[in-house]
């Protein structure tokens, strides 16, 4: 495999850093006030809730990382498992999730720049403007400059930003709770005004599950850590339990720091003027100059971090898709630096699209955390499948989760729950565009070949029914749904729903997964 191009060059810290850096970006500027204008202080559970949904699916990946520590490890999974008809439509679904957030942080950042340079936001739509898309596009072009340096130099300049990353939103919260604490505000107003429903939905909704998305940057870049087993589980569960633990403190200052006049209309109607972003308005109002100043320059130095990472891996996902032979071999490409040159191309080119008249970042982020905990998602089952499939006493793990069977079908149904609550509006999009992919595909395959006999069937027979009854459950679920189901029976009816299909899967698995135990004997001889 072309894998041996990759430098192993990521060492402990910056597989950690990656992941933090992919997980503090534009999601703590936001994050905080849309989580409480949909759940109030009951955002606090949200955070807590998301964690857990992460954690859990942290865990899976720790285990099957360090068994297949390859580049772009999320295609490399569904292959070994249940072969390439299955990785092929993960590598769309995968692709997406990751094509899209480099343009969302550059998006970010002109929103906060627009402060000091008016006209590159439609104040009225909160979309960009002509000069707002130029903009951005040139900051995504920067992110794939720096990316054309060696992995060691890339993580370098990101240790560098995500120690700032890490100390500004610390200092904030710490600023914050000194200055102004009014505990009132975590009952006067109701503590969960929008009730279960809205501490659910701002799980999906408000951006927690999009940043907390970002521990997934250690596992693209395993493939290039020269001692996975022991940094990959060290760099992945500690990034999660650092951000759970900073994203608590900035929502419990926030909430804290707010004022009678700012909740006067209610939690659903907490605002602040222009697009100053919550934390940088509240800083000015109660006289914190320096913080304000400071989270300004934050603006731009936080998403651009994540953006970089985020391309980073963007392009070790289509390197493995090409690698894998699931795209053209081309784009496997190597600089004599060991960069993935053809696969940043395709990136920022497709990144581009992302940048014509967008939604609101609230809305674009609910999108990518569906597609993301769908990419995310099939980790549980491979890992399920795994465990019958290659047993341990033949292929021991080199990082074992215990009860590892439970964890991963509580994984897999917390994964599915988000995708629930972020309600029949995203899911008719999400599914509906993979539905147009998989005919276009089918058809082009037919038109090739003239039989559709190659495609390996079986392996992706439980892709129809779990996309189906997914698509199904959440559109009969309460939001933007019929409400035939509630927020108490819709999470029932996905948690019996996520374990026939973990069945189903298990049963279209391969029965003898030749190319995994190769690759298990090959990396851990």
């Amino acid at each position: 495999m072309s894998a041996r191009g990759l430098r192993r060059e990521a060492g402990r810290t910056g597989l950690l850093f990656a992941s933090l850096g992919g997980m503090i970006g534009s999601g703590w500027l936001f994050g905080a006030l849309n989580a409480a204008k949909i759940a109030g202080p009951a955002s606090l559970i949200s955070w807590v809730i998301g964690g857990i949904a992460v954690l859990l699916l942290a865990f899976v990946f720790a285990e099957l990382s360090t068994m297949f520590p390859r580049p772009g490890a999320v295609i490399v999974f569904p292959k070994l498992c249940f072969g390439p008809l299955t990785a092929q439509v993960m590598s769309w679904i995968n692709f997406l999730a990751y094509i899209a957030v480099a343009p969302v942080e550059a998006v970010a950042i002109v929103s906060y720049a627009n402060n000091f340079a008016p006209g590159l936001v439609n104040p009225s739509a909160g979309t960009l403007t002509l000069k707002g898309v130029i903009a951005s596009a040139v900051l995504m072009a920067a992110f794939n400059v720096i990316n054309l340096l060696a992995i060691r130099l890339v993580l370098h300049v990101n240790n560098a930003i995500t120690w700032w990353k890490l100390a500004v939103p610390a200092l904030t919260v710490i600023a914050l709770i000194a200055v102004h604490f009014r505990a009132q505000n975590f009952f006067q107003y109701g503590f969960a005004p929008a009730g279960l429903g809205g501490t659910f939905a701002a799980v999906s909704g408000s951006g927690i599950i999009f940043t907390y998305l970002g521990f997934r940057q250690a596992i693209e870049l395993a493939g290039e850590s020269a001692n996975p087993s022991r940094n990959l589980p060290f760099a992945i569960l500690g990034s999660v339990l650092l951000c759970v633990l900073l994203y608590l403190g900035l929502q419990i200052a926030f909430i804290g720091a707010l004022t009678p006049s700012n909740l006067a209309n209610g939690w659903a109607h907490l605002s602040f003027p222009g697009i100053s972003g919550p934390f940088a308005g509240l800083a000015g109002g109660l006289g914190l100059t320096w913080l304000a100043a400071t989270l300004y320059a934050d603006a731009a130095i936080s998403p651009g971090g994540t953006g970089i990472i985020y391309i980073t891996t963007a392009a070790r996902v289509v390197y493995a898709t090409a690698d894998e032979g699931l795209a053209p071999r081309r784009l496997a490409g190597l600089s004599a630096a060991g960069v993935p040159v053809p696969s940043l191309i395709l990136a920022f080119l497709v990144g581009l699209l992302f940048l014509a008249p967008l939604p609101s970042w609230r809305s674009l982020v609910t999108y990518l955390s569906s597609i993301g905990v769908l990419a995310y998602g099939v980790g549980p089952v491979v890992f399920y499948a795994f465990r019958r499939t290659l047993p341990e006493q033949d292929f021991p793990r080199p990082f074992r989760l215990r009860h590892g069977d439970l964890v991963a079908a509580l994984a897999f149904i917390v994964a599915n729950l988000v995708v629930f609550w972020a309600g029949a509006s995203v899911t008719n999009h999400l599914f509906g565009g993979l539905l147009i992919a998989f005919l276009l595909y089918v058809g082009w395959q037919f038109a090739r070949h003239g039989t559709l006999e190659h495609l390996h069937w079986r392996g992706a027979l439980w892709l129809g029914p779990y996309f189906f009854g997914l698509w199904l459950i959440t559109f009969l679920g309460p939001l933007h749904g019929t409400h035939t189901l509630g927020p108490v029976s819709g999470p029932v009816v996905i948690a019996l729903f996520s374990l026939l299909i973990l069945r189903l899967a298990c049963a279209c698995a391969l029965a003898d997964p030749a190319e995994a135990k190769a690759r298990f004997k090959q990396t851990h001889s």
